[in-house]
């Protein structure tokens, strides 16, 4: 299995090969950082632990947890298989390479709050009719229940907090992804808000990166720029060079 963390950013669109035009909702995903690998011998079940995004300040205890590898605002975890954990160690990164697009993925996130709403918006009732003697009774409910038992019972559908929940929405395509930037497009609508953490899972395996390689990368990068630069410019450099006396007399 391959998971990630990520944010949720703004709905856009995407053109298909077809010209079909097809709702995406980007996301941000990691880069995430293991802090934790829990093992059946010592925790009673297998998972991984990531963090992922980043704060001013975090707790001592939470600091001595994750050894010093980041202020990370969020921490979760992921179940993985017994055989996984091997392959997985504190301080590898997981980026949005592991994910291809085609893919198949779960993403779960926290649904949007709606605040205390009645059974119509929160149920779905049809309320009354707006004649025959129901005034100031349209929203309303009805009855609770029979008389006989003197009580409403559990699980009745009534007025309350709506939203603010787990939801999961499985079966979502990833349409595109951008390694450069950390994105992932993935086709239709993700639960939460701008800026919500959504949980991403997969089939497939999850390709792991060491910080040293990626400390590597950035550093050879801007030296292959600036000899590409050179190469394109046509100009020799005349740094060391003396220059000529142009003056006229």
């Amino acid at each position: 299995m391959k998971f990630i963390l990520a944010e949720k950013k703004e709905m856009t669109q995407k053109f298909a090969e077809n010209g079909d035009v097809i709702a995406v909702t980007r996301l941000l995903a990691g880069p995430c950082v293991i802090t934790q690998v829990k093992s059946d011998k010592n925790d009673g079940y297998t998972a991984v632990q990531l963090g992922f995004g980043s704060k001013k300040k975090i707790g001592k205890a939470l600091k001595g947890h994750v050894k010093n590898l980041g202020n990370f605002r969020y921490l979760k975890e992921f179940r993985i298989q017994a055989e996984d954990e091997k392959k997985l160690a504190v301080g590898n990164l997981i980026t949005a390479k592991t994910f291809a697009a085609g893919d198949i993925v779960k993403v779960s996130g926290t649904s949007k709050g709606k605040g205390f709403q009645g059974v119509v918006k929160r149920h779905g009732f049809h309320g009354s009719p707006a004649t025959h003697g129901h005034k100031d009774q349209h929203r309303m409910p009805g009855s609770s229940g029979a008389g006989g038992p003197q009580h409403v019972f559990k699980g009745k559908r009534m007025s309350g907090h709506m939203g603010d929940e787990l939801v999961t929405v499985t079966n979502l395509e990833v349409v595109e992804v951008n390694p450069e930037t950390n994105e992932i497009f993935v086709k239709g609508g993700v639960p939460g808000a701008i800026g919500y953490l959504l949980l991403i899972s997969g089939v497939g395996d999850v390709i792991v990166e060491t910080k040293e390689t990626e400390s590597k990368k950035a550093e050879l990068t801007p030296k292959a720029e600036v000899v590409e630069a050179k190469a394109v410019s046509g100009f020799e450099e005349t740094k060391d060079k003396p220059q000529e006396n142009t003056k006229v007399e």
